[in-house]
């Protein structure tokens, strides 16, 4: 009998993919039990469905640093997004690793994330609980928020690199357990994140006058480069270069000097550009709006208005046993930075009479 193009694939992973890559054929499955693709792998099915989803064009209006940037460079969620999957891919060719499974944690990794980037998670985790994060929030956006909430049913490969890629201010390379993703492919989006933040986020604080080139330290210059280009070679090169087998499982490491210059990066980065006045005063003012919005709609004399509100970004059908505290938060982190702005006006400010 003929084997099918998915077949086919199966058959070149097995005999292109190292040991320590996960193939998909053999993938643990998916919550609710599917018949198999005759074209597409299980986890190109995953990275289709995610490609495909409200929640990822969503990300175009969603700050990365920089709130509602006016220049035409600067990233915005979706666009880490892309950069994150596309160094995840590069680092997984390079270590024969399954390139789809990387690419669609990748892409799905921040599907979770508030409008205005890092100030909407704080606003959440003030006004509705300390537990929430965007990881937790990405994983339930997959499995419960998408599809009108049938959710994308993605791979267990898939979930748990969604819920594993958060990195904190931990180490660079963690060897933490608990905070390890169980495929390398995981993983690897884990470093990626990191790398691609480190990167696009000095770009443009030098861009928005935030920081001027000289004032970056100039270990990292010296090591990493002075151009984004260089600075992305010289990452990459190094966990590719130096990561290896230890002990029969595939150990991710960049060399000393490349991981004391992205730690120094990172230190930089926080105390330059994330806690410098002109970035952390608009969090201030996006987190004020987020928890007036919350607050608007935590009221039952709203409800209407909160129904209408998720059918225009058809969510209303999601989650509908949840307690209304749930759904707001729900909504809150679904909305972009300029949905929020102008429902904000539209609740809060005088209408002009006509």
């Amino acid at each position: 009998m003929k084997m099918s193009i998915r077949e086919e694939y199966e058959k070149r992973e097995r005999a292109l993919i190292s040991p320590f890559g996960c193939l998909s054929s053999e993938s643990r499955g998916r919550i609710r039990k599917e018949d198999p693709c005759p074209i597409r792998t299980e986890f190109q099915r995953d990275r289709d469905r995610i490609l495909y989803s409200n929640a990822f064009r969503r990300l175009k209006h969603k700050t990365q640093v920089f709130l509602s940037p006016l220049g035409e460079h600067y990233r915005t969620r979706l666009t880490h997004t892309l950069e994150v999957a596309q160094i995840a891919r590069t680092l997984s060719r390079a270590m024969r690793l399954n390139e789809d499974l990387a690419e669609a944690i990748a892409l799905a990794h921040d599907l979770g994330h508030t409008p205005f980037g890092h100030s909407g998670e704080t606003a959440l985790k003030q006004i509705y609980s300390i537990d929430f994060s965007h990881t937790s929030q990405s994983l339930r956006v997959v499995d419960v928020l998408e599809k009108s909430g049938q959710g994308l049913n993605l791979t267990h490969e898939v979930r748990d690199g969604i819920i594993k890629h958060s990195k904190g201010y931990g180490d660079i390379i963690s060897s933490n357990p608990d905070d390890m993703a169980a495929t390398v492919e995981g993983r690897i989006v884990r470093v990626a994140d990191i790398m691609a933040y480190l990167n696009h986020d000095l770009d443009d604080a030098i861009r928005s006058g935030v920081i001027k080139k000289n004032q970056v330290p100039s270990l990292c210059r010296k090591v990493l480069g002075t151009t984004h280009a260089q600075r992305a070679a010289a990452m990459v090169s190094s966990l590719a270069q130096n990561s290896g087998p230890e002990n029969g499982e595939m150990m991710l490491r960049v060399s000393s000097d490349v991981k004391e210059a992205m730690s120094l990066l990172r230190e930089f980065l926080y105390e330059n550009v994330y806690r410098s006045p002109q970035v952390h005063g608009e969090f201030e003012k996006s987190m004020k709006i987020l928890k007036d919005i919350y607050q608007y709609f935590l009221d039952t004399r709203h409800r209407q208005r909160f129904d209408e509100e998720l059918a225009d970004i058809e969510m209303e059908n999601c989650a509908v046993d949840d307690p209304h505290d749930r759904r707001v938060c729900d909504f809150i982190a679904s909305m972009t930075d300029r949905h929020a702005l102008d429902l904000y006006s539209k609740l809060f400010f005088p209408l002009p009479l006509v």
